[in-house]
């Protein structure tokens, strides 16, 4: 099974990307040993990096420990293992363990220690169920070839990262939130071990979307992940998100246990619960909508408070910010189309906000209100707020869709910019999982240049500025401008659908003051 994974993995990269032949790097020495990596096309790769203990056995459901050492050189030539998850897509490209926690690098070929290169940390989304840092749409090579080092690493995900139980939640130290945790671990890695890879350890961007965005935005406001990263960058960050209350995540926690026939809350259950097969905590949840579905919660320690509420109170890391989501959000949840009235209703006098979205059909308003209330505006609220305490931030709006895809689609999709971001489009049309994927034209590519060159530049000096386009304005709560990346290209829009988002932010601010 292990060979056909790879060999499905191996065809789908070469959908999105072409590379030299691979040849032996020069070995790098870290805490932890020598490391040898290979070089291809004038980028050199170091894959399936050790950043923490393996959280096997008793240490499952514990903060990561520190990493092993070993003797010799260690050949980095493959990416580790994929974290447990039910459902892994484009994710199964190697074997699936508990034993996951790897990160990758990537620098320009010849690269030397002490050569002070800007470095990328990638977060991963996937709902925190799902995915990992070896898809090949996260490869790092474009960025090596810009003059970045870039890392993407795994981290606990599901039942594995996110869990909480009586049983578990005792000891003195953090709990519960081990996928945010491993996040923290691979950052302080990343501060350790970078300049080995001749990257800079004081000037690391981490930047992440969908579930890594999340993640992003909620480390800006955790003190354990303070002083770990010095810019950041936000793809789909669901701004408004708050983790879940710990008494609620123990009751799943306690739930699951029962079914799974543990009882009580002592060591003996603590005990039992880790020594559950791997499979039994993979079981799938529903879906989005699943109430008991994984994710962050309000532990104490890694998490305090919610996304809005840290910026809010100016609590959030005082770092350069680029943050900003796409146009079709809400295709994370296409039956809202066949109930728009209550999406509607609940944003105010229906005929009021049918009228502010352009007079669209319901299904087409409700779309566009929920991409509205998921991302568009928490993150005008997230800018204002840090552009109120003089910190930059910089917001854009990708609506770009393929031109063959323009008459059908409804904008552009979420997660549909990484792409874009990572100069992966791919090379050549292919199907995979029922869906088909065309070949990038030269109009994709030309807005992929555009925007992977604004990320570069935002990583090297903490503003994107012109990166050969339009200069990027940063955010002011007069001017409320962001960078659109459209059909049109990419243009400054001030003032971007003001109305709607005016009425959309005083519907949030009521049910925060709600009794």
């Amino acid at each position: 099974m292990g060979g056909s994974i790879r060999g499905q993995a191996a065809a789908i990269a070469a959908m999105w990307f072409c590379a030299g032949p691979a040849l032996a790097a020069d070995a790098v020495h870290i805490r932890q040993g020598e490391l040898a990596g290979v070089t291809a096309g004038g980028v050199e790769t170091f894959k399936g990096i050790p950043f923490a203990a393996p959280p096997l056995g008793d240490l499952r459901w514990r903060p990561p420990g520190p990493p092993p050492s070993w003797s010799g050189v260690k050949a980095a030539d493959a990416f580790g293992p994929v974290c447990m998850q039910s459902r892994r897509g484009f994710f199964g490209q190697s074997p699936m363990s508990e034993d996951c926690l790897t990160l990758n690098i990537w620098r320009p070929a010849g690269t030397k220690s002490g050569a002070k290169l800007p470095v990328m940390v990638w977060i991963y989304g996937g709902a925190f169920v799902q995915g990992a840092g070896s898809a090949p749409f996260y490869d790092g090579a474009r960025f090596a070839e810009q003059g970045v080092v870039l890392v993407t690493f795994n981290y606990r995900i599901g039942r594995f990262g996110f869990f909480a139980h009586p049983a578990l939640d005792a000891g003195p130290g953090p709990i519960a939130n081990y996928g945010l945790m491993d996040q923290i671990a691979a950052l302080q890695w990343v501060r350790a071990n970078i300049a080995a890879f001749g990257g800079d350890a004081t000037n690391v961007t981490m930047f992440g979307e969908s579930a890594g965005a999340i993640s992003v935005n909620y480390l800006m406001g955790s003190p354990a992940a303070r002083g770990l990263f010095d810019k950041a960058i936000s793809e789909s960050g669901f701004g408004r998100s708050a983790p879940r209350p710990l008494k609620t995540a123990e009751g799943f926690g306690q739930s699951f246990a029962a079914a799974n026939g543990v009882k009580g809350d002592d060591a003996a259950a603590a005990a039992a619960l880790r020594a559950l097969p791997a499979e039994t905590l993979n079981a799938q949840v529903s879906g989005l909508g699943d109430p008991s579905i994984p994710n962050p919660i309000l532990d104490g320690q890694i998490l305090t408070q919610g996304i809005d509420q840290a910026f809010a109170k100016g609590e959030e890391a005082h770092v350069p910010y680029l943050e900003g989501g796409n146009s079709y959000e809400a295709s994370l949840f296409p039956q809202v189309a066949n109930f728009p009235d209550p999406v509607i209703a609940r944003a105010g006098i229906p005929a009021t906000v049918i009228a502010l979205y352009g007079g669209q059909p319901a299904p087409e308003v409700a779309r566009e209100i929920l991409t509205d209330t998921m991302i568009t505006e928490p993150d005008r609220a997230l800018a204002r707020e840090m552009a109120k305490q003089h910190v930059p931030a910089f917001v854009y709006h990708f609506s770009y869709v393929p031109a063959a895809a323009r008459a059908t689609s409804f904008g552009a999709a979420h997660g549909s910019e990484v792409g874009y971001v990572f100069g992966t489009l791919p090379k050549q049309a292919f199907s995979y999982g029922g869906r088909d994927f065309p070949a990038a034209t030269p109009d994709d590519q030309k807005l992929s240049d555009a925007m992977h060159a604004y990320w570069v530049a935002f990583a090297k000096t903490g503003d994107p500025g012109s990166a050969g386009g339009p200069a990027w304005p940063r955010y002011t709560v007069a001017g409320d401008e962001l960078l659109e990346f459209g059909a049109d290209g990419v243009n400054v829009r001030k003032g971007f659908e003001k109305a709607r988002l005016d009425l959309l932010e005083a519907d949030a601010e009521r049910r925060v003051t709600a009794p």
